[in-house]
């Protein structure tokens, strides 16, 4: 097992399965530069981590009981937006597929994939790059190909869109969402990517535009 071509990472597991977690912390810990800092087993627990921790992912299980990883995925998104979640399911319907991007996931591994596939799976989610197995990718992207950027954003990052064509700063879109300056700053770096805009003037000029339309 090759060691990922990334700084060191802190990871959280969130898995309900404590056996997946075991499996999945010694296969990480195997890898330099790859750190499991904490387990969760649902989402209560996964939010305090993600709180006092402050990790570089989570590798998150889609069918957590109470609430689903996909759920958990879009309150990732919201709150700590600078946190990589990268999904891991023993399903590939690429319905769910499609949920966990739209919720703001940046991967989604099968839980049957080599280890080698889920290391180059968090290789590529760290570096702000995407990865899905290669039984969904396919499919994957023939659905996104049927969708416009804009369709692929999330309700959020929607929201931060139209207020950048209101002409509101960071600060002032942070007051109106409850959000910190810092999260907005994340999810206009988001924006940025999704839509292939390079500038802030640019991300601004696109905005304007869209609500002209």
């Amino acid at each position: 097992m090759t060691a990922p071509h990334q700084p060191i990472a802190n990871i959280i597991l969130v898995d309900d399965h404590p056996l997946v977690r075991d499996g999945l912390r010694l296969r990480l810990e195997a890898v330099p530069g790859l750190h499991v800092v904490g387990e969760a087993g649902n989402a209560q627990e996964a939010l305090a981590l993600a709180e006092t921790l402050n990790p570089d992912l989570a590798l998150m299980d889609v069918g957590m009981n109470g609430m689903n990883g996909i759920v958990l995925a879009g309150i990732f998104h919201e709150r700590f937006p600078a946190v990589r979640v990268l999904m891991l399911s023993m399903h590939d319907n690429v319905e769910y597929v499609t949920q966990a991007v739209r919720a703001g996931a940046s991967g989604y591994v099968l839980k049957d994939s080599p280890a080698t596939e889920i290391v180059h799976a968090i290789e590529a989610v760290l570096g702000n790059r995407t990865f899905f197995s290669a039984g969904v990718a396919a499919r994957m992207i023939q659905a996104s190909a049927l969708q416009t950027p804009v369709e692929r954003l999330t309700p959020r990052e929607l929201e931060i869109l139209d207020a950048l064509a209101e002409g509101l700063a960071s600060k002032q879109i942070a007051e109106r969402y409850g959000l910190s300056v810092r999260t907005v700053e994340t999810h206009r770096l988001n924006l940025k990517r999704k839509l292939e805009i390079e500038g802030q003037a640019e991300l601004i000029k696109f905005a304007v535009e869209r609500r002209r339309r």
